[in-house]
C-alpha cells in the first residue's frame, strides 16, 4: 500500500504538478518566434521573471504584454497523452494580443485533420478577454470545435482561459487580482454518516436532475441558424427523452453511502486520496454524457465540471463505473460512472459548481456541430457546517412512470433491430427443432451456418452492439443483491432479449444456443478460422489430456471474476478485460494499443487452434455451462458404434467436446451440429455406408436409420446393431 502511494504521488508530481519557473520551457519556444507574433509590432522578449514563469513583449523596450506558456500553469494533456504546449501574451488590460500553437504530440493527422486548421483555430483567440471570462465562469466566448478533434480543441480552450487568468491575477492585471475571501472556507459535516433513500436526496437536491427532450434539442440546434444542423434532426418524438442526467457529490458521506451501498462506499474512500472529491453521474435517453471518445484518449470530451473560472475534464484514471444505486427507490439508468476530483484542482465542495453537458450534431461526413447545457449543483446546507446560506429545493419527480415510459420508447425506437434479431433466433430455434432435416445436406448446411454467422458478427456485433457479457452476469448478481428492478435491464431491447432467449435456450439444448451461434466474438473467430484454414494454414488438434486439463480454466477465471464482484463490480469489471469482446465487438479495434495486442493474439491463436479462446478461456461460456447441465433433453443423435470402434466425429469435432468414448461433453459443446452432418453422411459414416453396402445387396434399409430413428441414448432408443 506505502509503495502504491508513493507511486500515485510521484505520477501526480511527473504528470500533474505545474512546472516551477525555472523549469520552463518558455525561453526555448520564444526563440523560434517572432516578438510581432504575440504582440502587434512588438521588437524583442525580456528575460524570463523568477516569481511568475512570464516573459515581457517589449515594443521599443517598453512591456506591452506577458508571455506565458499555458502548460506552466494548467494541465495541458490531450489523446497523445503529452501536453499540448500553447504560448500566449496578455496585456495590460487582461486581453490575449496573440495565441501560438507551438508543439503538440496530438495523432490529428491520423484522423484527416491538417495541423493547419488547428493553427489557425488557435490563433483565433486572440481578442479573448479575460476579464469577461472571469465575469462569466468561462464561458464569455463561443467555443469553435473541430469535428474529429473535440478532446484537443477543449484541451486548448480550457488551456487558455484558465492559464491567461491565472497569469492576470499573479501579476493583477485588468484588475483582476486575486480574490479576498469574504470569510472561512465552507467544510463537509463528515460526522452525517447515516443513510436516507433517493426521494429523499433528489428532494433535498442532494441529487440534481438535468432533463432534454427531444424536442427541445431540436429547437436549440434550430437556434444557431446553422442550417446544416438544422436539416439533420433528432429521430423521435419531441416528447421522448434525449438525455436524463442526474448528478450527486458522494464524496460526502451520507450521499455516498445512500448511494452506492456501504461496501462501495468504502471502496470510494479508499481510492480518493486527501483533498480529493468525486461524484456520481448518471445517464439514460438515446445520448451517452460518456460518448466514446474516452476510449482513444482517456479523456471523456462530452462533459467537465466548472466551477468558478476553473474547469475539471476527467480522465480514464479518474473514472469507475458503477454497477448499480443502492437506493432501492432509485430509477435504472444506463450508465453509472464515478469521476474524482483531483486536489490540485482547487475544487471546493461546498461552493456551487456546474457539470457542463457538450452536445453533438453531425452535421456532414466529418463535421459537426455542438451545443452546451449545464446542471447546476450545490450541496445542500444540512451538510455543512456552519449553516449560513438557504437551501435549495427541487421538486421531486414522479420516477416510476418515468422508468417504464423510458424503456418503452427505446424498445420503440429500435423496432427494426428487435424485428431482425427476432427473425434470427425464430429461424435458429427451428434449425435446431428440426436439426435433422437441416443437416441432410452438409455443403448446404455449411453455407447456412457461414450466413447465420456472418449475420450474427456483422449485425449483433458490430452494428448493434449485442454482445453479452459476464459483465451482464455481475450486474444482475448486485441487482439481485441491492433490490432487483428490470427497468435497468430493459433499457437495452437487443441484450435483454438475448438473455431471456439464452436462459430458454439453457432449458433445452444447453448453452451451444448462444456460444455456436449468438456469440459475436465466437463468429468471428469461426470465421477467421475458415479463412484460415482456406488459405491452407495448418490446424492444431491438442492431445486429449492436454485439452481436457484446459477446460476448467475458463471455469476458474469466472469464479474469480463472480467472487471479485461482491467485493466491487467495478473492479471486477476492469478484471472482466479478459473477455476481448469490448475491443474486438464493440469499439471495433480503436482501443488502447495493448487491448488491441491481446485481441488480435487470441484470433491469432485462433487462426490454428479453432475458437480457442471459446474452449479455454471464456468466462462467460463456463458461467452459461454451468445452469446448462439441467437441460431437459439430449437433441443430438449417436450410433452405438459411435466412440467404439468409430472416431469421425470425435476427430472432426472443431473445439474437441466428443470424449474418446463417444459421449458429447454438453459442457463444451458448442451446437455446431457438425456431428449432425456426418450422423448421416454416406461419404464418412460408418453405420451409414454399411447401410448402404446392405441396401445395395439384399434391396432392404434398416428402419433404424431412416428419418426420425432416436438417439443412442434417447429413453426410447434401442441400441444399433453392428454390421
Amino acid at each position: 500500500m506505502l509503495i502504491t502511494r508513493v507511486i500515485r504521488v510521484l505520477l501526480t508530481l511527473l504528470f500533474l504538478a505545474p512546472l516551477p519557473a525555472l523549469a520552463s520551457d518558455l525561453p526555448r519556444f520564444l526563440a523560434a518566434l517572432a516578438p510581432a507574433d504575440l504582440a502587434p509590432g512588438a521588437d524583442g522578449f525580456g528575460p524570463l521573471r523568477e516569481d511568475v514563469p512570464v516573459a515581457p513583449v517589449l515594443k521599443g523596450g517598453e512591456t506591452v504584454a506577458w508571455a506565458f506558456l499555458t502548460s506552466d500553469f494548467v494541465g495541458t494533456t490531450g489523446y497523445s497523452g503529452k501536453p499540448i504546449h500553447v504560448i500566449a501574451a496578455i496585456d495590460a488590460d487582461a486581453v490575449l494580443t496573440g495565441v501560438k500553437l507551438v508543439e503538440h504530440s496530438e495523432p490529428i493527422v491520423l484522423i484527416g485533420i491538417p495541423n493547419s486548421k488547428m493553427v489557425a483555430l488557435t490563433e483565433g483567440y486572440k481578442g479573448l478577454d479575460l476579464k469577461r471570462e472571469a465575469e462569466t465562469g468561462g464561458e464569455g466566448h463561443d467555443l469553435d470545435i473541430i469535428s474529429g478533434a473535440t478532446v484537443t480543441i477543449m484541451v486548448i480552450d480550457d488551456s487558455l482561459v484558465r492559464a491567461g487568468l491565472k497569469v492576470a491575477r499573479a501579476l493583477g492585471l485588468g484588475g483582476l487580482s486575486p480574490a479576498t475571501p469574504e470569510g472561512p472556507r465552507r467544510e463537509i459535516d463528515m460526522g452525517q454518516t447515516g443513510t436516507s433513500d433517493w426521494f429523499t436526496l433528489s428532494g433535498d437536491g442532494s441529487v440534481r436532475r438535468m432533463t432534454l427532450d427531444i424536442g427541445q434539442i431540436n429547437a436549440a440546434f434550430d437556434a444557431t441558424g446553422d442550417e446544416r444542423a438544422k436539416r439533420r434532426r433528432e429521430r423521435g418524438a419531441p416528447e421522448d427523452t434525449f438525455i436524463d442526467m442526474h448528478l450527486a457529490l458522494v464524496s460526502v458521506p451520507e450521499i455516498g453511502r445512500t448511494l452506492l451501498g456501504e461496501a462501495e462506499y468504502a471502496n470510494l474512500v479508499n481510492w480518493l486520496e486527501p483533498g480529493e472529491q468525486a461524484i456520481l453521474v448518471l445517464g439514460r435517453g438515446a445520448y451517452s454524457f460518456k460518448g466514446s471518445g474516452y476510449v482513444r484518449g482517456g479523456i471523456f470530451d462530452r462533459i467537465q465540471l466548472i466551477q468558478g473560472d476553473s474547469a475539471v475534464r476527467f480522465f480514464d484514471r479518474q473514472q469507475r463505473r458503477l454497477g448499480t444505486v443502492a437506493a432501492t427507490d432509485a430509477p435504472g439508468f444506463t450508465e453509472l460512472d464515478l469521476f474524482k476530483i483531483p486536489a490540485d484542482a482547487e475544487f471546493d465542495p461546498a461552493a456551487p459548481f456546474r457539470l457542463q453537458l457538450l452536445v453533438q450534431r453531425a452535421v456532414g461526413a466529418v463535421e459537426k456541430s455542438f451545443l452546451t447545457f449545464d446542471l447546476g449543483y450545490r450541496l445542500p446546507e444540512r451538510f455543512l457546517l456552519p449553516a449560513a446560506a438557504p437551501a435549495v429545493v427541487e421538486d421531486a419527480s414522479d420516477e416510476a412512470a418515468a422508468k417504464a415510459a423510458l424503456w418503452q420508447r427505446i424498445w420503440k425506437d429500435r423496432t427494426v433491430e428487435i424485428g431482425v434479431l427476432s427473425a434470427m433466433l425464430l429461424l435458429l430455434t427451428a434449425t435446431f427443432f428440426f436439426q435433422f432435416q437441416a443437416t441432410m445436406n452438409a455443403r448446404v448446411f455449411y453455407w447456412f451456418r457461414f450466413a447465420y454467422l456472418s449475420a450474427t458478427l456483422f449485425f449483433i456485433g458490430w452494428y448493434a452492439n449485442a454482445q453479452l457479457s459476464v459483465v451482464n452476469l455481475m450486474a444482475l448478481a448486485g441487482s439481485l443483491r441491492t433490490g432487483f428492478s428490470w427497468d435497468a435491464f430493459l433499457l437495452d431491447p437487443l441484450v435483454f432479449i438475448q438473455w431471456f432467449a439464452v436462459a430458454a435456450a439453457l432449458i433445452f439444448w444447453g448453452r451451444g444456443a448462444y456460444c455456436g451461434w449468438l456469440c459475436p466474438f465466437g463468429a468471428l473467430q469461426e470465421l477467421t478460422n475458415k479463412l484460415a484454414r482456406a488459405l491452407r494454414l495448418p490446424q492444431w488438434t491438442l492431445p486429449w489430456g492436454l485439452n481436457e486439463r484446459l477446460w476448467p480454466v475458463k471455469y476458474m477465471i469466472f469464479l474469480g471474476l463472480f467472487g471479485l464482484s461482491f467485493v466491487s463490480i467495478p473492479l471486477a469489471e476492469t478484471y472482466a478485460e479478459v473477455e476481448p469482446f469490448k475491443t474486438a465487438i464493440i469499439l471495433k479495434f480503436m482501443r488502447d494499443w495493448p487491448f488491441v495486442v491481446f485481441a488480435l493474439l487470441l484470433l491469432l491463436i485462433g487462426l490454428f487452434i479453432e475458437r480457442f479462446y471459446c474452449r479455454y478461456l471464456c468466462p462467460l461460456g463456463a458461467a452459461l455451462a454451468i445452469p446448462a447441465r439441467i437441460r431437459m433433453f439430449d437433441w443430438l443423435r449417436r450410433y452405438k458404434d459411435c466412440g467404439n470402434p468409430c472416431q469421425t466425429c470425435a476427430n472432426e469435432c472443431p473445439v474437441q467436446a466428443i470424449h474418446p468414448t463417444g459421449e458429447i461433453n454438453p459442457n463444451e459443446c458448442i451446437t455446431c451440429l457438425h456431428c449432425q452432418v456426418l450422423y448421416q453422411s454416406e461419404a464418412k459414416c460408418p453405420v451409414v455406408i454399411r447401410q448402404i453396402k446392405r441396401r445395395a445387396r439384399t434391396g432392404t434399409v434398416d428402419p433404424k436409420l431412416t428419418l426420425g430413428h432416436p438417439p443412442a441414448n434417447h429413453p426410447n432408443a434401442k441400441p444399433q446393431e453392428a454390421s
